[in-house]
């Protein structure tokens, strides 16, 4: 389905073009909001009689559920109606189910984010996202990002599993891909660039956006150097070599601590190189075969490959704290 499509399928439920723009928008990429989103959504005052009409309605008709955030007097809307993410081809859609407090922030993060910047063209589900980039960039389908997750009922492949927004710029070239900062040590971060890393080498221009909440200021130089030292600095392919040995000694149940080992445990000991293992535990020998291209690391040099940090301009109250304790 289209955009339009989507908010005409929600308009056509007794909400006005407005109120269905920002239906669309919270289904997909939060499940969540305050009031305080419609106002700004629609550019009105916070905390007027048509923010309130607007939320009685979704409430009253049990379209959505009001919870109270804390002692905080603000109350959060959870958007769960079936029949409505059903018009909108979304009927399994994860955003529906109840959700821990903690997780509920986090997705309001996300959800500000996206609402900040309407400039862009937001992807939000992994089936969109799957579908753009192979139909309209011709990626490979093996080179987006993706977990397995195997079981005694086979193998189960999910592409874009961290659920996180891409933004589309106007000119069709441009990308942004959100990331939010949960921990003070980037070591999930880590793992999303690796995850990322053959999508970004396809793209002839992309930002990758850390939104960065208050209470986490203080870790944006450990982002910005994890983003550097991930993707920015291949190794040379004498050093590959001794990392394929190191990581196979590694996986091997009792490998041998001789001095090669012992050297090669230095060497690669580093949070780069954690994250490094798991993505080649998950990926396989690609994950090790790229780290030679220094496709990334000259985007980087020529500004085509960015980080930015972006810290959110709320605070979240009392909140904050609890983020990335889901």
């Amino acid at each position: 389905m289209t955009w339009d499509d989507r908010v005409k399928a929600i308009a056509d439920h007794g909400f006005t073009e407005r109120q269905a723009s920002f239906l669309v928008t919270v289904m997909l990429h939060s499940g969540v909001c305050l009031g305080r989103n419609y106002s700004a959504f629609a550019r009105i005052a916070h905390g007027g009689a048509t923010v309130r009409e607007f939320f009685d309605k979704l409430v009253g008709r049990g379209y959505a559920t009001k919870r109270r955030c804390g002692h905080n007097t603000a109350r959060l809307f959870h958007v769960h109606h079936k029949p409505l993410y059903e018009a909108i081809g979304e009927a399994d859609n994860r955003n529906r189910r109840p959700l821990p407090l903690s997780r509920a922030v986090e997705r309001l993060m996300l959800l500000d984010a996206v609402l900040a910047d309407r400039g862009l063209q937001w992807l939000a589900t992994e089936r969109e996202k799957v579908a753009y980039f192979t139909f309209t960039r011709r990626v490979p389908e093996p080179d987006l990002p993706a977990l397995v997750f195997r079981s005694d009922a086979g193998k189960t492949t999910r592409h874009f599993a961290d659920k996180l927004p891409i933004g589309i710029g106007e000119d069709g070239r441009t990308y942004v891909f959100l990331y939010l900062a949960t921990r003070p040590l980037p070591i999930d971060f880590r793992m999303f660039l690796e995850r990322h890393a053959e999508l970004l080498r396809a793209l002839p221009a992309w930002t990758v956006r850390v939104l960065i909440p208050h209470h986490l200021v203080h870790a944006t130089g450990r982002y910005k150097d994890a983003f550097r030292e991930q993707i920015g600095l291949p190794l040379r392919p004498t050093q590959l070599d001794e990392l394929r040995w190191f990581f196979e000694a590694r996986r091997s149940s009792a490998p041998g601590r001789d001095e090669r080992f012992e050297r090669a445990r230095r060497a690669f000991g580093g949070p780069r190189f954690q994250a490094l293992y798991r993505a080649w535990i998950e990926q396989g020998d690609g994950a090790l075969d790229a780290v030679v291209s220094a496709t990334l690391a000259n985007a980087i040099a020529r500004q085509t490959g960015r980080f930015e940090a972006s810290v959110l301009p709320h605070k979240y109250l009392h909140l904050a704290p609890l983020v990335g304790t889901a």
